[in-house]
């Protein structure tokens, strides 16, 4: 048993019973262990929270950072951030659940450090939307209200994506990205 373990255990239990109606004994239960040896992998519920929500940032700014780095142009890396996003709630629908619905579940000291690392990838977002309108491809618009409206839109589909359901991951991309960019692109080549 390591702590990959744990917390990947955690993340389906949390998201299916809560953050708060989670118990330490629920997760010792699920992993095979005794409640007391699960603290010799984590010190409390807390620690667990705070891994999942680094575990869930870090998955998304990897893929997102693959996205900016590229030689695309705006338009196409926003399509492929955004399908990035998507995949990544499908393959991670557990930890990306616990990321986006119980953040607001950790205690305040650990809070600071959260929202410094959520902080970090609303802003890669923001400089992608600042990347067109810079070109010239997209229309001046104000890039952290942009970023967060897009995220916003994003991080909601966890409440209601389901793998078999009828819209397949590019479907849902396709449609959340034409309908953004048709609001981002500079028809009028100013």
């Amino acid at each position: 048993m390591n702590k990959e373990n744990i917390l990947e255990a955690a993340a389906q239990i949390i998201r299916q019973k809560g953050f708060h109606a989670t118990s330490m004994q629920d997760i010792a239960d699920a992993v095979s262990l005794q409640k007391a040896s699960l603290y010799h992998h984590v010190s409390n519920k807390q620690e667990i929270l705070l891994l999942l929500l680094e575990q869930g940032l870090d998955l998304l700014t990897a893929r997102l950072m693959e996205v900016i780095q590229s030689d695309l142009p705006a338009d196409d890396k926003i399509r492929h951030a955004v399908l990035a996003f998507f995949e990544i709630l499908s393959e991670h629908s557990d930890i990306v659940s616990v990321l986006l619905l119980e953040y607001r579940s950790l205690d305040s000291e650990f809070q600071t450090r959260h929202i410094a690392s959520r902080d970090r990838y609303e802003n890669l977002w923001r400089e992608l939307i600042s990347e067109g309108v810079q070109s010239g491809l997209f229309r001046k618009c104000d890039s952290a209200l942009t970023a967060r409206s897009l995220l916003g839109v994003m991080n909601w589909t966890i409440t209601w994506y389901r793998p078999s359901g009828p819209l397949s991951v590019t479907q849902i991309t396709d449609h959340v990205t034409d309908l953004f960019l048709n609001g981002l692109y500079n028809k009028s080549g100013e």
